[in-house]
């Protein structure tokens, strides 16, 4: 660059970084002034899991969670299922269908839960919708 043309270059990026700063001050000055800092809410963000945790008898939807175990195993866990159903079967069918191992586990807080081997949450999902178990929205799907 030339010594004439410097000082033009240096004068337009002075103003044109003076102006993004009003900007950008600007809007953080509209922003603090409309008192929408969602940091400062007292909502409890785990409040409707915990709702939801506290049981089947609670919410009437059924929760398919998944829980990594060592390495790559994993573990589903299915809880909520209505108390007239024979979860025996269920579990009979799940294993026959799916490949995989489970068992029923009793649990002091959320009553029954079937888990199962490996990620089944899918499966889980498509086999209670499709034989009218549970409905679509009666269903939690959790997990990554």
């Amino acid at each position: 660059l030339s010594k004439s043309t410097q000082p033009v270059l240096l004068n337009l990026v002075s103003t044109q970084a003076d102006r993004v700063f009003s900007f950008s001050h600007n809007l953080f000055i509209q922003f603090m002034s409309s008192g929408s800092i969602l940091n400062l809410d007292t909502k409890d963000p785990f409040a409707e899991a915990d709702a939801e945790f506290q049981g089947s008898s609670s919410g009437g939807n059924v929760h398919i969670r998944i829980q990594q175990r060592t390495g790559k195993k994993t573990l589903t866990t299915l809880q909520g299922l209505p108390d007239d159903l024979d979860l025996k079967r269920i579990l009979k069918a799940f294993k026959r269908n799916f490949c995989c191992n489970g068992c029923i586990v009793r649990d002091e807080e959320l009553g029954k839960v079937i888990q199962l081997q490996g990620d089944q949450r899918d499966k889980i999902f498509k086999f209670l919708t499709e034989e009218g178990i549970v409905a679509k929205d009666g269903i939690k799907v959790h997990g990554f």
